[in-house]
């Protein structure tokens, strides 16, 4: 992607109407991993302006996963940056999606929490999808900087945080641990 473009979607003080997911897949052999390189890319929702039919990122992320066909004897570590953390309905579908591939573990780091469901859904399905097993944090600096490194194209350009970057995840964070804290109690 290009680099308005990452910074227009990732930049965690924004509220932009698209979602982009960054991917990259490895192979856990014991302690190794090994990156899948063919298996690295982003995809972007599709909006009602766009001449597909409308999706969000994760559906979009979930078609190609299952297209791969990962060995279900081997297991895989799928590791997605992404500018908004799931809707309710994503993850409702992530989380039907690990229970259904065991073979497969699931990282998510949101630049920001999603909260435009009504009634704190996108709160329960954040915790639904936790106890499915899936590890969901909030973009630090370092992740920042390796999506900017990795899916990019940067011309050869170092990523230049934002002002407020730091304190805006530090917040994010705290507001992420209370939504999937209260799950667990």
């Amino acid at each position: 992607m290009d680099e308005y473009t990452f910074t227009e979607n990732f930049n965690n003080q924004g509220r932009p109407s698209k979602t982009y997911l960054c991917y990259e897949v490895e192979r856990l052999d014991g302690n190794a991993t090994i990156p899948l390189d063919e298996y690295k890319g982003f995809v972007r929702n599709k909006g009602l302006d766009q001449p597909e039919e409308p999706c969000h990122a994760e559906l979009y992320f979930l078609g190609k996963i299952r297209s791969w066909n990962l060995d279900r004897n081997q297991h895989y570590r799928l590791t997605c940056f992404i500018s908004w953390s799931p809707c309710y309905d994503c993850a409702q579908k992530l989380t039907t999606f690990l229970k259904e591939n065991r073979h497969i573990s699931l990282h998510i780091l949101a630049s920001r929490i999603y909260t435009r469901n009504h009634f704190g859904c996108h709160q329960s399905g954040l915790c639904e999808l936790q106890a499915a097993g899936a590890r969901i944090t909030i973009m630090t600096f370092e992740d920042f900087k390796h999506c900017w490194e990795t899916f990019v194209d940067h011309k050869g350009k170092p990523f230049q945080p934002w002002e407020g970057l730091n304190v805006k995840s530090q917040a994010l964070c705290a507001e992420l641990q209370a939504i999937l804290k209260t799950q667990q109690n």
